[in-house]
């Protein structure tokens, strides 16, 4: 399963369609018909991809900033969030900036006390901010960069 990679990459502002409850066929078939690259840690799923001309690419990482450094690397993806351009994580659409007025109501009070930016996905509504847990998200980016670099050395 690759659902955390697929949030990774959707912040990061990548357009990534995750499902975990489609047969293999129905898989590559929206891959052809919507022209994605079919991420996969299915080797069989991605020799059939293939087989049948459809981008694919096979992650061998056992991590996640493994696995994220290998998409950086293979594709060129830069490895820093950009809010004008990120992802909703769960439903993948371009999220907006919106004022702190805005996010009462949705988010706690001490939140709104301690933060000034806020971004709201206009699909699902779910409101973003860059709090604690962005201490983990950079280390997380960073540790990546640092794998990144050794494979661009190393090949």
């Amino acid at each position: 399963m690759l659902g955390k990679l697929t949030r990774w990459l959707r912040m990061l502002g990548q357009d990534v369609e995750y499902s975990n409850n489609m047969e293999d066929s129905q898989l590559l078939a929206k891959a052809k018909r919507e022209g994605r690259i079919l991420l996969t840690r299915d080797f069989q799923l991605y020799q059939r991809a293939v087989g049948k001309d459809i981008e694919a690419f096979y992650l061998e990482g056992s991590t996640g900033e493994e696995k994220l450094a290998e998409i950086a690397y293979r594709f060129g993806v830069p490895l820093e969030i950009d809010m004008s351009s990120s992802r909703c994580p769960k439903c993948n659409s371009v999220v907006k900036p919106v004022s702190r007025e805005d996010a009462v109501g949705k988010v706690e009070k001490t939140t709104l006390e301690h933060y000034q930016d806020f971004w709201q996905c206009p699909k699902c509504a779910q409101v973003y901010w860059q709090g604690a847990h962005w201490v983990k998200i950079r280390k997380s980016l960073l540790a990546t960069r640092k794998m990144l670099e050794k494979q661009e050395k190393g090949n």
